[in-house]
């Protein structure tokens, strides 16, 4: 017994002792190694929130001394810190601990924090939580939705546009509160599991909204709300099992729609911040066989803009709502023979007389610019290649800022062309970097905070000034975690372009193994995505890469 358990003890160390020298080999990727919590994860940045005219902007960074965040200002032109509120100041009455900032945003005048925190999902996203107010010049920190609120109840907080009121959403319900008399005013009383107010149900933020779940929207002067609700009484519902989180597993239903079956029923609803009744837009048709897609306010407070889809999605109607009648018409039609997409870049423009839209309907993804009655549509962008997405429009200036790759479906670049249509289009992201470019602008269009990666370079996030990309200074480097990258065993990669049955282009990325031998046949995995509005072959940082190298250096 004895001699075959030392048996059992020297195989245990053989078989270990490749496994502990990968762990220590810094050439070599384990899954701990990759998915752990430091060694490969990029330095983080923001979240970033631009003030005023662009001239700063906050970021949080961790607290100077304690524990949690400070959120801090940095000026543009010099790089001046200051910390605009410790976590000291996070800290609740009878708690010792701050607050774990998850999200914040500020009121207009800036007095004024918004913390999101406590947060838990709704359906993906981690869409309902904590909200607390810090009043910065009376020091004040109070945690809204009142007594009756139970934790993480809270959904989609935003200051009114004069700062004195908060709009959320509590179980299915619109509430707004005042912020210096703490009264709460509920806008709608009939949310229920399946009558939901402000929000979404499952098919709504996955399919829909494109992960923007926020169902209800301020109007410019304040004085009304506009919202979608959603009647979901006729949809069946999928049922899940729940076998992780106790010892007895449970039974999860989820409001779910299958192919031909009943889909909820959704419109439109204007209500005034103060309370009362509530008007309904008059959209004709059978609200369980359209969705509307998307909706907020037109410049003026009179009216809404909202894109309804019908249910095969070929057709979106761009129709303008009168929020005092409820009187709704169309203003614009896009259609196509098989799908057509929904715009999250419509931007109004000449104090609200045109509008933005972005269409295919050249065989190019452009931007166009159209009259307010619909009558009038003038193009903006111009070539063979897709607008990817808008990312402003500098209306002093006569510019239309966009992230387009007219050269390589597998990057990202800024670019910016004149509204007027007129010239060519000009690249903003410095030609000799390839990969992945993205950009938060800021307001007065000067300067932008971008951040570049490539497929093997982890990001780099540097302030710069535009139009012409100058660096102003390095945020973030992540030189560490780049030379942990460069001294892993990697093998050959290969861009590849591949044909579909069509002809249709389709790009491909092939990573060979370490030490590869051509005359040696290899296991071949293949990883690809068939689903739309996404793309998997990208030149950009991410944990995908670090998995397939391990499997390269394993022989795949």
């Amino acid at each position: 017994m004895t001699r075959y358990a030392s048996l059992v003890a020297l195989a245990v160390l053989f078989l270990a002792a490749p496994a502990v020298a990968q762990e220590t080999d810094p050439s070599l990727l384990t899954v701990r190694r990759i998915y752990g919590p430091t060694e490969f994860k990029p330095q983080p940045f923001g979240p970033a929130r631009w003030l005023g005219d662009g001239s700063a902007y906050t970021t949080l960074e961790p607290a100077a001394e304690g524990p949690g965040i400070d959120i801090v200002r940095y000026d543009v032109a010099r790089g001046n810190r200051e910390v605009l509120v410790s976590a000291r100041q996070l800290v609740p009455e009878g708690d010792t601990l701050p607050l774990l900032v998850e999200d914040y945003s500020w009121s207009p005048d800036g007095n004024q924090l918004l913390v999101f925190t406590n947060t838990m999902p709704v359906w993906r996203l981690n869409t309902r939580g904590d909200y607390w107010v810090l009043d910065r010049g009376a020091g004040r920190l109070r945690k809204l939705g009142g007594a009756e609120a139970k934790p993480s109840t809270l959904l989609f907080a935003k200051f009114s546009p004069d700062g004195r009121r908060v709009g959320y959403v509590r179980e299915n319900n619109l509430y707004v509160e005042d912020l210096a008399a703490g009264g709460i005013t509920a806008l709608t009383t009939d949310g229920s599991r399946t009558l939901i107010n402000g929000t979404f149900d499952w098919v709504y933020e996955e399919e829909l909204m494109n992960y923007h779940a926020d169902g209800w929207r301020w109007s410019p002067d304040g004085q009304r709300i506009a919202f979608w609700q959603l009647n979901a009484d006729q949809v069946q519902d999928f049922f899940l099992v729940n076998n992780t989180d106790s010892v007895y597993s449970r039974v999860i239903p989820v409001q779910y729609p299958k192919v031909g079956e009943t889909n909820s029923a959704a419109r439109v609803g204007i209500v005034g911040a103060a309370g009362g009744a509530i008007r309904w837009l008059q959209i004709e048709g059978d609200p369980r066989n359209h969705y509307i897609a998307r909706m907020d306010w037109a410049p003026s407070s009179n009216e809404v803009i909202l894109q309804r889809l019908n249910r095969v999605q070929n057709t979106n109607q761009v129709m303008m709502g009168d929020a005092a009648t409820g009187r709704v018409r169309t203003v614009h039609t896009e259609r196509d023979s098989a799908w057509t997409d929904v715009v999250d870049d419509v931007v109004w423009l000449d104090e609200g007389k045109r509008f933005t839209w972005v269409s295919d309907r050249s065989g190019w993804r452009h931007v166009y610019v159209v009259s307010r009655d619909g009558k009038a549509t003038r193009l903006v962008t111009q070539g063979a290649f897709d607008v990817i997405d808008v990312l402003g429009i500098d209306g002093k200036g006569g510019w239309l800022y966009y992230i387009a790759s007219p050269d390589n479906p597998r990057q990202r670049y800024l670019f910016r062309s004149r509204l007027n249509g007129r010239g060519e289009p000009e690249r903003i992201s410095p030609a000799r970097e390839g990969g992945t470019h993205t950009y938060d602008i800021a307001p007065d269009y000067r300067h932008a905070i971008e951040t570049y990666s490539s497929l093997s370079n982890p990001p780099v996030v540097r302030l710069v000034r535009l139009p012409g990309n100058h660096p102003v200074r390095t945020l973030v480097d992540n030189a560490a975690l780049r030379s942990r990258v460069g001294a892993l065993r990697r093998g050959a990669v290969e861009w590849l372009t591949v044909k579909a049955e069509d002809g249709a282009p389709m790009p491909g990325l092939l990573m060979k193994p370490v030490d590869f031998d051509s005359t040696r046949k290899y296991p071949l995995l293949f990883f690809l995505y068939g689903g739309p509005g996404d793309t998997e072959v990208d030149d950009v940082w991410g944990n995908y890469y670090l998995w397939h190298t391990m499997l390269t250096q394993k022989g795949y």
